[in-house]
């Protein structure tokens, strides 16, 4: 009988191993799971860390490759809308071709203020340049009327002039009318953009 009560002491002993081997395995599969989640987590995320450092490692670069361009922009593109100092550049211009006075000079109307004011970031008159981030378009409509009609090739001379200035550097639209009496001599109404970038 003593050999039986050991035969089933062993028996009950490897029975009792072999589940506690099988409980460990289970355990020790279950933390290698875990881990390796939280190892393909961290590899995941020190991936993106390192696009995000290569990113800025480019963009530094850029900023450096294109300083000198962003600082010609500024040069050139104005950083405000000042209306009076835009007048005052057309005037002049105009004076230099030998126009003693315009008509008029007119801007877009200005809903400063008013019920849905723009989303320019505070501006108004002034539309998005497609393509350009940040870059706005002034419409300026200037207006030589019949009264005071003037030669064609002063037209030009203030038409080369106006392309020429920073401001006013883009002509849209054009109307000429010869006058009934002199043909010589022309009123105009034409549409200047300004290009801004504050």
């Amino acid at each position: 009988m003593k050999i039986r009560h050991i035969n089933y002491a062993l028996i009950a002993i490897t029975v009792l191993s072999a589940s506690c081997l099988l409980a460990s395995g289970f355990v020790a599969n279950q933390l290698l799971s875990h881990k390796s989640s939280e190892l393909s987590q961290l590899k995941a995320q020190s991936q993106v860390v390192s696009d995000l450092q290569a990113t800025l490692k480019k963009n530094r670069s850029d900023l450096i490759k294109y300083k000198e361009l962003n600082e010609i922009a500024k040069a050139v593109v104005p950083q405000d809308k000042n209306q009076a100092q835009t007048v005052g550049e057309i005037v002049k211009i105009a004076e230099e071709s030998g126009i003693s006075q315009l008509s008029s000079i007119t801007f877009p109307a200005s809903t400063l203020g008013g019920v849905g004011a723009s989303s320019s970031g505070g501006l108004t008159q002034v539309t998005p340049v497609k393509g350009i981030n940040g870059v706005f378009l002034l419409p300026i409509t200037i207006t030589q009327d019949s009264a005071h009609a003037i030669k064609y090739s002063q037209f030009i001379t203030f038409l080369s002039k106006l392309e020429n200035n920073r401001r006013t550097a883009q002509v849209s639209s054009i109307s000429i009318q010869p006058d009934s009496k002199n043909p010589s001599l022309i009123s105009f109404n034409l549409t200047v953009n300004e290009y801004i970038k504050p």
